[in-house]
C-alpha cells in the first residue's frame, strides 16, 4: 500500500497523468476488455501497460483514495478496484439538498454512515439514491469512480459533488425527483381522529396484496405527509390482533421488496419511510416477559390482544426463555446487539431454535452476522425474514431452513450451504454461495464477484441480474438433467419506473464457469453475446427442451417472488415473445475429447 500511495503521487503530481492515465497504470485493463476499448484508447492504454505494468501493485487490493486537487481547486474521493476482484468494494451516491458520495468495502458500512448523518441533519437519508459494485479493468467505466467536490459559481464556501467514472462518464440519479424532508411527527395519530384512508377492507378480507397496490398508487397522486399518515393508519390497524398485523407487515414488506414508478418522489425516501414504519409495528409487540415493559414506557399491543408474536431484544435478553403453547413468532430487535460473538443476536436465535422457537423475524440490523448460522443439521420448517442492513455470513451452512433477506445482501452469503431456501430482495456481494452443496436460491438483482466457486453436488440458484466476474469456477455439481446443480443467469434488471429491462451483456466478465467439471448455467442471451473466449474449459451449446423443462419450475418460484414475468419479461425480446429455446443458451464443461487437441492427453484421463 505504502509503495502504490508513491506510485499515484510519481504519476499524478511529478509526471502529470490525467487521472484516468494514473489508473490505468495502476489497474492496467487486460484481456477482453482491453480488445473491446476503442482503437484510440487502446494505443495510449498499450504504451502505458508497456511503461508501467512492472510497476502495477500484486491483488488483491481495493484504494481508497481522498485527496486535494489543488490544480483543478477541488476535492477528490477515488476508488479503485484491481482486476482480480477479491476485495470487497461498493459505492454509493446520495442526491438532494445535501448530497453524499460514499466508498466502503461493504454497503453496511455506508448504511451506518447514512444513519449517523441522517441524525445531525435529517436532509440525508438513510437510504441512497444509488448503490454499485465496480469490475476492475472494466471496458465500460474502467472499474473505478471518483467523486468531485468543486467550487459552485462565485462564492468559495459554496461546492458542487459530482461523481464520474475512470472515463469522465457522469454517474446520475434520476431527474425530477424530490426527497422528503422531515418537518413533523408522524405515527402520533389521536384516538379520536378520523381515519382519512379507507383501507378497512383489506384488514376485514385478509387482502395484504389489495393493501400493496393500494399504497403503491397512492405514491402517484398523494404527497409525503400523506403517504406517512397512511403509514401511521396501517399501524394502528396491526395492533389489533395477528391477523391484522400480518396483513399490515405483509403489505409493507411488498412495498419493501418490490420495484414500481414513485413518480416525482425518491425511492430512497419511500424506503426510509417504510423501514421506519415496519419497525415502529414490530416495537409495539409485547416482549417475552409483561415484566421486561414494566417502567419502561413500551410501547405495546393492548392488554385484551393476545398474539403469537413475542419480540425481544438487547434489553430484555435475560427475559429470553422458549415458546409457550400459543407463542409461534421470535422478533428480534437486533438494533443494540454486538455483531459477532457469544452476546449477538445470531447466537440467540440459534438458541431460539434449540429451545422449541421456530419462525423468526430480525429487524433493525446494523451489519451483525451470522443470521441463520448454527441450526445444525435438519432445520426444516425454520423460516427467518431479515430486515435492515445484514452482515457477513447469512445462511452459511444451513442444512433445510428458508431464509428471506428483504434488501441488498453482503459478503460470504450461503457459504457450505447444504439445503435450504434463501431468497435476497436485492443484490449479494463477495464470494457468493461458496463452496455450496445443495439448496434452492433466488436473487433479485446482481451478485459480485466469484459467487459460487467450488460449488459441488446439487445447487439450485437463479440470479436475475448478472455477476461481476468469476462465476461458478471449479462448478463442480454433476449433471444438472440427473439431479446435478445449475444456475440460471437473466441478465435483466429494473429501471427506475421498476420495469423489467435487459441488461448491456447478460455477463460482462472474462471468466465464465471456468474450470468447471459438472453442472451448469443457463443464460438469458437471445443475441448472442456471451462468446467462447469468456469461457474457460466450458463450451456454450443451443438449449434442449429437457434443459427447460428442468428450469421452468424454479423460473416460475422466481416470478412469484420478484414478480419478474417468464412470458412478459423473460421470454419477451424486443417486445415479441420467443420460444424458450431461441432465448436460453446452456454453458456446460467442454467434453473429454475437447482437451485432447490441447495436448493434454499424455497426462492421462481425469
Amino acid at each position: 500500500t505504502e509503495v502504490s500511495v508513491l506510485l499515484f503521487d510519481l504519476y499524478s503530481r511529478t509526471y502529470g497523468y490525467p487521472l484516468e492515465y494514473v489508473i490505468e497504470a495502476l489497474a492496467p485493463t487486460m484481456e477482453r476488455d482491453f480488445d473491446q476499448l476503442p482503437a484510440e484508447r487502446q494505443e495510449i492504454y498499450r504504451a502505458i501497460q508497456a511503461t508501467h505494468i512492472h510497476g502495477s501493485p500484486d491483488g488483491p487490493w481495493f484504494f481508497i483514495i481522498a485527496r486535494n486537487d489543488m490544480r483543478n481547486s477541488r476535492f477528490q474521493l477515488i476508488g479503485i478496484t484491481d482486476t482480480s476482484m477479491l476485495r470487497p468494494q461498493v459505492f454509493a451516491l446520495h442526491d438532494g439538498q445535501v448530497k453524499v458520495g460514499l466508498i466502503c468495502s461493504e454497503k453496511q458500512a455506508i448504511d451506518a454512515t447514512l444513519r449517523s448523518l441522517s441524525e445531525e441533519d435529517p436532509r440525508v437519508g438513510t437510504v441512497a439514491d444509488l448503490y454499485w459494485n465496480a469490475r476492475g479493468g472494466s471496458h465500460t467505466d474502467g472499474g473505478a469512480f471518483i467523486f468531485n467536490l468543486q467550487q459552485d459559481g462565485s462564492n468559495d464556501m459554496e461546492r458542487h459533488l459530482s461523481c464520474v467514472d475512470k472515463f469522465g462518464r457522469m454517474i446520475e440519479v434520476p431527474k425530477g425527483q424530490v426527497p422528503y424532508l422531515p418537518g413533523r411527527v408522524y405515527y402520533m395519530l389521536e384516538d379520536g381522529e378520523q381515519e382519512r384512508f379507507d383501507i378497512s377492507e383489506f384488514f376485514e378480507l385478509q387482502r395484504p396484496d389489495l393493501l400493496f397496490e393500494y399504497l403503491k398508487n397512492g405514491i402517484r397522486d398523494w404527497d409525503y405527509a400523506d403517504f406517512m399518515d397512511c403509514l401511521g393508519q396501517i399501524k394502528s390497524w396491526a395492533l389489533k390482533g395477528d391477523a391484522h398485523f400480518e396483513v399490515a407487515v405483509s403489505a409493507i414488506t411488498r412495498m419493501i421488496d418490490h420495484r414500481y414508478p414513485t413518480y416525482d418522489k425518491k425511492r430512497r425516501s419511500i424506503l426510509q419511510m417504510l423501514y421506519q414504519a415496519i419497525e415502529t409495528i414490530f416495537r409495539h409487540l409485547p416482549c417475552l416477559e409483561d415484566e421486561a415493559s414494566a417502567g419502561q414506557q413500551r410501547p405495546r399491543v393492548s392488554e385484551r390482544t393476545r398474539t403469537s408474536y413475542r419480540l425481544i431484544d438487547w434489553e430484555t435478553r435475560q427475559f429470553f426463555r422458549g415458546p409457550s403453547y400459543d407463542e409461534k413468532v421470535l422478533v428480534i430487535d437486533a438494533s443494540l446487539f454486538p455483531p459477532e460473538g457469544d452476546q449477538c443476536d445470531s447466537r440467540l436465535m440459534a438458541e431460539a431454535f434449540f429451545r422449541g422457537w421456530r419462525r423468526f423475524i430480525v429487524f433493525g440490523l446494523r451489519g451483525q452476522r451470522f443470521h441463520g448460522c448454527g441450526f445444525g443439521p435438519s432445520s426444516g420448517g425454520v423460516r427467518i425474514d431479515i430486515y435492515g442492513s445484514s452482515g457477513d455470513y447469512l445462511g452459511s451452512g444451513i442444512d433445510g431452513l428458508s431464509i428471506y433477506v428483504h434488501g441488498n445482501g453482503q459478503d460470504q452469503l450461503g457459504q457450505i450451504i447444504k439445503s435450504g431456501k434463501m431468497v435476497i430482495y436485492g443484490d449479494t456481494g463477495q464470494t457468493f454461495l461458496y463452496g455450496a452443496k445443495g439448496g434452492e436460491v433466488y436473487v433479485m438483482g446482481n451478485a459480485a464477484g466469484r459467487p459460487l466457486i467450488n460449488a459441488v453436488g446439487k445447487p439450485r440458484v437463479v440470479i436475475n441480474g448478472t455477476c461481476l466476474d468469476y462465476l461458478a469456477e471449479s462448478f463442480m455439481a454433476g449433471d444438472p438433467i440427473n439431479g446435478g446443480g445449475f444456475v440460471v443467469l437473466n441478465g435483466v434488471q429494473f429501471d427506475h419506473d421498476g420495469r423489467v429491462v435487459p441488461q448491456p451483456t447478460p455477463y460482462p466478465g472474462s471468466n465464465l464457469f471456468s474450470l468447471a467439471s459438472g453442472g451448469a448455467i443457463y443464460v438469458r442471451d437471445p443475441f448472442k453475446l456471451i462468446e467462447e473466449e469468456q469461457l474457460n474449459g466450458g463450451e456454450i451449446v443451443p438449449l434442449e427442451e429437457k434443459d427447460w423443462d428442468l428450469i421452468l419450475p424454479y423460473l416460475k418460484e422466481n416470478e412469484k417472488l420478484f414478480g419478474i414475468s417468464i412470458d412478459g419479461d423473460l421470454l419477451r425480446v424486443n417486445g415479441e415473445r420467443k420460444n424458450p429455446l431461441q432465448v436460453y443458451r446452456k454453458v456446460r464443461p467442454q467434453k473429454e475429447h475437447a482437451f485432447e487437441a490441447d495436448g493434454l492427453e499424455e497426462w492421462g484421463k481425469v
